[in-house]
């Protein structure tokens, strides 16, 4: 399976443009990120083309996270900003060449919520169309994300369906559906048409995947097996090691599904 490493939690601590050539170093066939806008977009383009790797998607800004804030679009009083947000990260995406923006909505509730992250929605998608990139929504789970406005596929789906949008897709986290919903296969299975990225960690400490109560060679398997090809995203915590840039990353090798099939 080709793996994305996420650099919103791997190798954080470096300039993204670094952290890219790193990911690369360690085997991954693509990347993505949170928040790249501290770091020139020039920089982080030169280092996906030396490396070859594309950057498989973005995050709009979340706000102000010590104001409580999680991202803008869902939210009835923040309009202009929830679009200055997007705007943002279309336009940064578009400079270093990402697929797919994810479009957070923020903590929110309510019907006035839902119809502000349709149109924001709505939005997104129209001024995406130019670019050719795809927008995400994700459902959070409750114990990391107890105010987020989306919080199941079911909620996630329902909008989806209802906005009909061809370049509107699911980000199916495995950590976050496993919390909230569990039977995971399954759900790959049925939400397959409407996923556009697959992310994965451990439940329940969020760490290397070959840990915690998931099977993810079971879980591999079965993606391959519904014709997924896709980089599936590495968004997980790494253990701590004694060197920050040494990531234990055998998992990688123990969970390549030429690894576990049977001959």
């Amino acid at each position: 399976m080709p793996f994305s490493a996420n650099l919103g939690f791997l190798w954080n601590h470096l300039p993204l443009a670094d952290a890219i050539v790193l990911a690369h170093q360690a085997g991954f066939a693509a990347v993505e990120c949170h928040w790249p806008y501290e770091h020139k977009a020039t920089d982080v383009k030169a280092a996906l083309e030396t490396t070859g790797l594309p950057m498989l998607g973005i995050n709009t800004h979340p706000g102000q996270l010590d104001q409580g804030e999680f991202g803008l679009c869902a939210l009835p009083d923040q309009v202009e900003r929830a679009r200055a947000s997007i705007d943002q990260a279309l336009n940064y995406a578009a400079e270093i060449g990402a697929k797919n923006v994810h479009v957070m909505a923020g903590n929110a509730t309510g019907d006035a919520a839902k119809e502000t992250f349709m149109s924001n929605l709505a939005y997104a998608a129209e001024q995406a169309k130019a670019h050719n990139i795809t927008v995400l929504i994700e459902p959070l789970n409750h114990r990391d994300a107890p105010h987020y406005f989306l919080k199941t596929t079911d909620q996630a789906i329902e909008i989806i369906e209802a906005l009909a949008l061809p370049n509107l897709k699911l980000m199916f986290d495995c950590y976050h559906v496993q919390i909230m919903e569990g039977d995971i296969c399954e759900r790959l299975t049925s939400l397959l048409p409407h996923i556009g990225h697959i992310q994965f960690a451990s439940v329940p400490a969020r760490q290397e995947p070959d840990t915690g109560e998931l099977n993810y060679a079971h879980i591999f398997d079965h993606i391959a097996q519904l014709g997924y090809n896709q980089p599936l995203g590495a968004e997980y915590k790494p253990s701590p090691q004694d060197h920050p840039d040494q990531l234990d990353l055998n998992w990688m090798t123990l969970l390549r599904r030429d690894r576990y099939l049977p001959a």
